[in-house]
């Protein structure tokens, strides 16, 4: 088998979804390549939060991209995205005090008792909160799925259970033959150790293990946003790196050693079934062991009891989740001529992917061509 395209994408997840879309926008005959039969990876398992608000810099650009590309979608696709905003509960006056510091682009400060109106939180437990009013939820799981499917409509070609083990200039190997294009796009994540080994070890890029939950919660009311925590603050960009971060990050460590060294994110979001998923830990290293440990979800159960002052909720599925993680926020590289390598090197790639993908294709490309716009 030979087959030549204008563009051919390896990777099936946000990101080189994200490249098709860009590139069949534009006109161009596109192919995308899977080892795997559907996207199994770290877009499907995700909470489904598409955080804009919370970014900053690069990954600001590329979430405000990314938002405008996640409405259309929906639209033209069919999948179930809301403009949900995201509630934050500070449960702690320095938690308040990094929300003010944070104020204005988007981000609206409550009293206590308007967040607890807003989330079903226990009651007395907020000093106060506030809504980051970008931001946007989808179900992860119906979505990648819609978007391949639209994708497919629109001429893009998928090649799955196809493993590439060979990327060269206008050049795919893959186990079902050869594949020539004049452009390539390597959008695998954590793998680009596999394909493209030196890459990832200059770019200083391992992988970041995560424990999920999804459960069966008996919450006061429904939660109509994904709701974030002191611990979500001292990890996204436009947070953390503010001069209070500090302050909340050295008290939640004192105080909870526990969550700290299982380096948690609390974070929920509820799908459109009622339950809700529950997250997150992290830990780093080039390979990370499939094993979980119930330490982690009973953490995670712990604080989802203290936080909504609810019944131990039910667990209904739990997950590993692996994603790729260095000491930037993206890798956007060039290793030979007309071989892109795209990926998000954070926990922020459903926010950040698409745009991450239409910004690098752009410069390349130029603007969508009428025709190819849908």
């Amino acid at each position: 088998m030979s087959d030549r395209f204008d563009v051919a994408v390896v990777g099936s997840g946000i990101v080189g979804l994200g490249a098709a879309y860009a590139a069949v926008r534009r006109g161009l005959r596109v192919v995308v390549v899977d080892r795997t039969s559907e996207p199994i990876g770290a877009t499907v398992r995700n909470f489904g939060h598409l955080c804009i608000s919370a970014q900053g810099g690069e990954g600001r650009e590329y979430a405000d991209l990314s938002r405008d590309l996640w409405l259309r979608l929906a639209r033209d696709a069919g999948f179930w995205l809301r403009e949900s905003g995201t509630l934050i509960v500070a449960r702690h006056r320095d938690e308040l005090a990094l929300l003010e510091e944070s104020a204005g682009d988007g981000l609206e400060l409550f009293d206590a008792a308007t967040l607890e109106a807003l989330a079903p939180v226990r009651p007395g437990i907020a000093v106060g909160g506030a809504r980051l009013t970008a931001d946007l939820q989808t179900d992860p799981r119906t979505a990648v799925h819609a978007i391949a499917g639209y994708l497919a409509s629109l001429g893009v070609e998928f090649r799955m259970r196809t493993a590439v083990g060979g990327v060269a200039s206008g050049r795919l190997q893959t186990s079902r033959g050869v594949i020539e294009a004049d452009t390539i796009v390597v959008a695998v994540n954590h793998d680009i150790d596999q394909l493209l080994p030196e890459l990832a070890e200059s770019a200083g890029i391992v992988r970041c293990g995560l424990d999920m939950l999804r459960v069966s919660a008996e919450l006061r009311r429904p939660l109509d946003a994904p709701l974030l925590t002191g611990w979500s603050l001292v990890r996204y960009r436009r947070f953390a790196t503010l001069p209070g971060a500090a302050t909340v990050r050295a008290r939640l460590h004192a105080e909870r050693p526990d969550l700290a060294a299982l380096d948690v994110n609390q974070m929920y979001t509820q799908l459109p079934d009622g339950s809700l998923i529950v997250g997150d830990t992290h830990v780093k290293g080039e390979a990370i062991a499939p094993f979980q440990s119930e330490d982690a979800a009973d953490a995670l159960l712990g604080e989802t009891v203290a936080l909504f002052g609810i019944p131990a909720p039910r667990v209904l599925e739990r997950w590993q989740g692996v994603y790729a993680s260095a000491p930037n926020e993206f890798l956007v590289a060039e290793p030979e001529p007309g071989v892109l390598a795209i990926a998000a090197t954070t926990g922020i790639g459903m926010t950040t992917g698409l745009g991450l993908a239409e910004h690098t294709l752009a410069a390349r490309f130029g603007a969508p061509t009428p025709k190819g716009t849908p």
